[in-house]
């Protein structure tokens, strides 16, 4: 017989004290009077000074999770949060945190990945670029259509009664794949997202169409991409899961008629398994199958698969810090300008805007289509001095390669989440590009690559970067030079 699982405390009175780097709130206290010491108990949708119930949901041999079931002192710091989906959606964790919080929690995340994981000197690290919009700055978000309407848990406890095939248009609840929670409004993006969103949703209703099962794979009705650019343009992409041509060109008619601004005007069928769209046509309904963001003069092509910034704004931002790093902001003579290596290039966004003051600028990036747009966007603003390839880092970026294509002056790096393969930065120890300007979403990683690079590299400079408000993310760019 299956031994009973251990009934896990309720603690009471529990102070609040942190926030931890995944977005947590962290307190740290003894479990029960025998415990010799005090554990790490992590607590989302906590404020550092909350004095809270707190219930454990997990316990591991060094930390615990919990939630709040009853707030008994709110935290000096605590605001109301805008969104009536706050706690639910689980987009927007830190909409409870004022935004000069966000922005110190920011700052220590930072500064405890460099100096917790790295460990190595560092200068003093400059005070976060805080987003100057933060609301409403999304320039793209991606929503799912499914035929049961995921209830909050406040509307279970009420009592009342509910029909669960009502269907939904809106996020996914976090760690569950086939619950949607529907929304009307969200303050992440332009209101002219609420309104397309609201009338795809009303309209499908009246005309009956089916929305997708998320279990069982089946319904017309799949996703939808909103993308809004800062120049104006928009682009809609719905995916419908079955190919019922009369269908589709009554949706993308209504949407046509409804919303003549729209400039891109697209749609996919997609019957896989995965949501997924980067191996299937996107048939242009109506407009250009593509949209474009401006920089500084420079334009920026943008189509359904195409990567960007989310945060318009804050990319110039980011990659203006990026350029300066690398000594790239100012024109320089011909034959003093540096060959300059943007490794995880993706569409060259780095690359183009960077290339003006470099002697010849070499892009690398995994997914073949981001290159062909890099490359596109290169012809688009006359720029002749990029060139750029495809493949898996480690196997591209070799001694033979940079060989043929010039030594580094300048290297700089853009990687995923999870950071560069050994491999690559084990090239680039050997490289020894005379400056490296690191970009990371991840100040976990980055840190554990700079401590390799601590080898051959000083940090001469650290620059967090907040683009996305409410959330625990954070970019950061570090500047190193060769020892």
């Amino acid at each position: 017989m299956a031994r009973k699982k251990k009934e896990l405390p309720l603690l009471e009175g529990v102070k609040i004290t942190g926030v931890a780097a995944e977005g947590k709130a962290i307190a740290k206290l003894k479990m029960s009077p025998s415990d010799e010491s005090e554990m790490v108990v992590f607590i989302p949708y906590g404020a550092p000074g909350d004095i809270a119930d707190v219930k454990i949901d997990r316990r591991k041999r060094r930390f615990a999770e919990g939630h709040i079931v009853n707030l008994i002192e709110p935290s000096a710091c605590r605001t109301e949060p805008r969104c009536g989906h706050f706690g639910t959606c689980g987009g927007c964790k830190w909409q409870h945190l004022p935004y000069s919080v966000q922005l110190e929690c920011k700052q220590k995340q930072v500064e405890d990945a460099l100096t917790r994981i790295a460990k190595v000197e560092i200068p003093a690290i400059l005070p976060i670029k805080g987003s100057e919009e933060i609301w409403c700055y999304r320039n793209k978000m991606e929503y799912t259509f499914s035929d049961k309407k995921w209830r909050s848990w406040e509307d279970i406890r009420s009592g009342r009664e509910f029909d669960d095939s009502g269907n939904a248009l809106g996020f996914h609840i976090p760690g569950a794949f086939d619950k949607v929670l529907h929304i009307e409004s969200c303050h992440l993006q332009d209101k002219a997202g609420d309104d397309i969103r609201n009338f795809i949703f009303g309209y499908a209703e009246r005309k009956g169409y089916s929305f997708y099962n998320l279990r069982e794979n089946h319904g017309f009705l799949r996703t939808m991409m909103l993308r809004i650019a800062s120049t104006g343009q928009s682009m809609v992409v719905v995916s419908f899961g079955e190919d019922d041509k009369d269908k589709i060109h009554d949706v993308m008619s209504a949407l046509s008629e409804k919303f003549p601004a729209i400039t891109s005007l697209l749609y996919v069928v997609n019957t896989k398994l995965n949501d997924t769209i980067g191996d299937l046509e996107v048939v242009a309904f109506k407009g250009n199958d593509y949209i474009e963001e401006e920089m500084e003069g420079l334009r920026f092509r943008i189509n359904a698969k195409s990567f960007y910034q989310t945060n318009s704004r804050q990319a110039h931002e980011l990659y203006s810090i990026a350029r300066s790093m690398a000594g790239l902001d100012v024109m320089q003579l011909e034959d003093s300008r540096p060959v300059v290596y943007d490794l995880y290039t993706g569409t060259g966004t780095i690359a183009n805007f960077v290339a003006r003051n470099a002697r010849k600028v070499v892009g690398i990036e995994y997914v073949p289509e981001a290159i062909e747009d890099a490359k596109l966007n290169s012809r688009v603003n006359g720029i002749e001095n990029t060139i750029f390839y495809s493949g898996d880092m480690k196997d591209i970026l070799t001694d033979s390669f940079i060989l043929r294509h010039g030594h580094p002056d300048v290297m700089i790096i853009d990687p995923p989440r999870a950071g560069m393969h050994p491999d690559v930065v084990e090239t680039i120890l050997r490289a020894e590009p005379r400056l490296i300007v690191y970009v990371s979403c991840n100040p976990a990683t980055q840190a554990r690559d700079i401590e390799i690079l601590d080898a051959k590299y000083r940090v001469e400079a650290v620059q967090p970067v907040d683009m996305f408000p409410h959330t625990h993310h954070v970019e950061n760019v570090v500047k190193l030079s060769l020892k």
